[in-house]
């Protein structure tokens, strides 16, 4: 069995249509006390923090998958947005341009021998072409709630999808969790069921 060390619904539904056996044990992380200036370390810095969390609550043995994603747009960091008001500037800077997501993905199987047994972490990174959307568009995504759930403001798999115009690599990773990685890494454990 996996647990997922993460609250997202996104990455539980990605699982589940995988059909990935889980489940789901919210880490309790404080996000905001992790910080690091390169974004591809702080996306595996984090997934590591819920990872290693969750690990040390379960017995040994179990496999533990943490994960943590933000995007990166001109330069800039963007996490989940504060307010309707901070989503909808970001959507005034992203329309039309290129970001990339990146996610951070962290696998623990505790074991007797240490706190921690085996460990495997990886970062993934998706481009992104935003659409070229008017501030109508904008106000009405952001009046729907979804980009307030969401790092860097969408949810491919929701409403967003409509505003992405083309993605260059790994589309699941845009959701929050690399399906093609985490086979891999089930693999060569001799655990997955595709």
């Amino acid at each position: 069995m996996l647990v997922l060390a993460s609250a997202s619904p996104a990455r539980r539904r990605l699982l589940e249509q995988a059909g990935i056996a889980h489940q789901v044990q919210v880490s309790g992380v404080d996000e905001e006390s992790i910080s690091d200036a390169d974004p591809g370390q702080l996306v595996q810095r984090l997934a590591r923090a819920k990872a290693e969390a969750v690990a040390q609550q379960l017995p040994q043995g179990t496999r533990v998958l943490g994960c943590d994603s933000l995007l990166v747009f001109n330069g800039e960091v963007f996490g989940k947005p504060a307010d309707a008001g901070d989503a909808r500037q970001r959507w005034l800077q992203m329309a039309g341009g290129w970001g990339e997501l990146i996610t951070g993905h962290c696998l623990i199987t505790s074991s007797e021998e240490a706190m921690v047994g085996s460990l495997q972490i990886a970062v993934v990174r998706t481009r992104l072409q935003f659409a070229t959307i008017d501030s109508d568009e904008i106000d009405a995504y952001v009046a729907s709630g979804e980009p307030l759930q969401c790092a860097g403001g969408f949810a491919l798999e929701g409403r967003g999808g409509l505003l992405v115009e083309r993605i260059e690599g790994c589309f699941s990773n845009v959701i929050g969790l690399s399906l093609p990685l985490l086979r891999r890494w089930l693999r060569d454990q001799g655990r997955v069921d595709p």
